[in-house]
């Protein structure tokens, strides 16, 4: 199986690539920092995303999985972003999983287990404070992960998306580290989450494994949460 994987090369991206090669798939991380096995790919060019979907190709013959990975956050209200921020956003967390979806998409109809699994979020279904681009970002990804499921049924080609909540992930140490009190900050966004941490990038990863391997083949068109219960759970107040 050959799986590529959007902004494999840090975060949730490179343990979903860790894992996946784990289990015995030959991995193709694209990113636009690749390091030095990786193909250089910013998902925001459709030239670059073409090539790069050419180069997995010619390297190792076909594509059976998409994992599209590649986002980049955004903090504020509604009037925190400029137009240019917005059209930046959209144009990577979303366009971007267009793009790589469309170019990889001929080599996709070929498998005889093919699979594409988004990385969306928690914000996409949850109203969090200050994240109004991120999160209208997200929620386009989750109604683009159900389309794209009804319209490629007949091809054999499943459709999911993940919804990690708060990871512990390096986006997230930045934002902490640019925090008054980066330990409050922390313990705050763990407390958010009922299990009261923070998901790893290896809880993410295995649940991206799950619905990219044919042991998930009767399910396409699903969201699976990875987020300690937020979605879900009301747990009352501890005293």
């Amino acid at each position: 199986m050959t799986a590529v994987v959007t902004g494999g090369a840090s975060g949730i991206g490179a343990a979903t690539a860790r894992v996946l090669t784990g289990r015995g798939a030959m991995v193709a991380v694209l990113d636009v920092n690749p390091g030095d096995d990786g193909i250089r790919c910013d998902v925001s060019d459709d030239d670059q995303v073409r090539a790069a979907i050419d180069a997995v190709v010619a390297r190792f013959g076909g594509v059976d999985v998409l994992v599209n990975n590649a986002g980049i956050g955004a903090q504020g209200d509604v009037t925190a972003n400029d137009d240019a921020e917005w059209h930046r956003v959209l144009d990577v967390n979303v366009v971007g999983m267009a793009r790589v979806t469309r170019a990889a998409l001929p080599h996709l109809r070929k498998s005889t287990r093919a699979a594409v699994v988004n990385t969306c979020s928690i914000a996409a279904c949850q109203g969090l404070p200050n994240r109004v681009l991120y999160s209208a970002s997200k929620g386009a990804v989750l109604a683009l992960t159900l389309a794209m499921a009804t319209d490629h049924l007949d091809d054999g080609i499943r459709v999911n998306c993940v919804c990690p909540g708060t990871a512990d992930t390096p986006w997230v140490g930045r934002l902490l580290d640019a925090a008054a009190d980066p330990a409050a900050e922390r313990a705050a966004l763990a407390a958010r989450q009922p299990m009261g941490r923070l998901v790893t990038a290896e809880e993410v990863a295995n649940a991206i494994a799950y619905l990219a391997s044919p042991l998930s083949g009767s399910t396409t068109g699903t969201t699976l949460a990875v987020d300690g219960g937020m979605y879900g759970l009301r747990p009352r107040a501890k005293p």
